[in-house]
């Protein structure tokens, strides 16, 4: 199965034999500090710039109804978002495994390992990100 939106990753997150938790990291695009006039000038069009985390969460696929309700509940948790990237966690796991997979998760986007990661725009289309 393709995932091109969010609700295709939620529609095979519940077929699923095993329990899942959805791991999500949402993110915006910043310009850094010490960007080029260049990056600053990119960054200004739309392209390039530094993600920084903004909020993590995870979610049982059964608590979801589509992404609708995930961009709605994001909207009145935090701040506008650009990215959001996703991992799947398989599996009977407890809520510090879940905290501990979260905090590598935000670690991982935060230093541009973005392997695994299905990233999602607040359409939720999936991107494609290289």
């Amino acid at each position: 199965m393709n995932i091109e939106h969010f609700d295709d990753l939620l529609a095979m997150a519940r077929r699923q034999r095993e329990p899942q938790h959805l791991l999500m990291v949402f993110t915006t695009a910043e310009c850094d500090a010490d960007a080029t006039p260049e990056q600053r000038a990119a960054h200004a069009a739309g392209k390039g710039g530094v993600l920084r985390p903004l909020m993590c969460v995870d979610k049982d696929p059964a608590d979801l109804a589509n992404f609708e309700a995930l961009a709605a509940e994001a909207r009145q948790a935090g701040p506008t978002w650009q990215l959001m990237f996703t991992a799947a966690l398989a599996g009977r796991t407890t809520a510090s495994e879940v905290k501990r997979m979260l905090e590598l998760l935000v670690k991982r986007v935060e230093s541009g390992e973005f392997g695994g990661l299905l990233p999602f725009n607040p359409a939720g289309e999936a991107v494609l990100i290289g």
